[in-house]
């Protein structure tokens, strides 16, 4: 259970912040830019939902809460070292990944074909998850990066890399299934 009765502390004044394992790193390492733009991304996602309704905004309530587990994950170092811990740090499931995926495949077929690529717009709720969508694939790459020089769960990886794939799909699926989309015309302003 997380008790958070003082917000500020004090302990990152020197620009350094805990992990979840209480070892301490800088406020710009590779592990604190993932989570931080992991964490990012649900501020952002959080804009989008207040333009969703029932279903969607269901789903997008669920992303929400995983993102927490995926910056509960990513903040927790030594993952080799897991089984030995009193407590089992959190990690994203491939359960979660297939959770995604099945979303996606029952979104899908509402949708045509797309003979161009699309720009970000039509809907206010579009418009956003197509933020969103930028911003995971930022998430990714620095996970993919941290991932170079530490351990990281490659299962969350993998969550980012379906969870831009969702918000692709999802802002489609916003622009009256596509219907709304608004379409790239190559060279239209030469």
């Amino acid at each position: 259970m997380v008790v958070l009765n003082k917000i500020y502390t004090r302990t990152g004044d020197a620009g350094e912040t805990a992990l979840g394992d209480g070892s301490r790193v800088t406020k710009y390492s590779a592990r604190v830019s993932a989570y931080g733009t992991v964490d990012e991304l649900n501020a952002t996602l959080g804009v989008a939902r207040l333009h969703a309704e029932g279903e969607m905004a269901e789903r997008i309530a669920m992303i929400q809460n995983d993102l927490f587990d995926l910056g509960a994950d990513l903040c927790t170092p030594n993952m080799d070292q897991d089984a030995e811990r009193e407590y089992p740090p959190l990690r994203i499931a491939q359960a979660q990944v297939d959770r995604l995926e099945a979303e996606i495949d029952e979104m899908n077929p509402k949708l045509e074909p797309l003979r161009s690529f699309i720009l970000p717009g039509g809907s206010a709720l579009a418009a956003h998850l197509h933020i969103c969508r930028t911003v995971c694939r930022r998430a990714e790459r620095l996970s993919v990066e941290l991932s170079g020089d530490e351990a990281v769960n490659p299962v969350g990886v993998k969550y980012l890399n379906r969870l831009s794939d969702w918000f692709f799909v999802a802002g489609r699926i916003a622009n009256n299934n596509g219907a709304d989309d608004v379409l790239w015309v190559p060279g239209a302003n030469r």
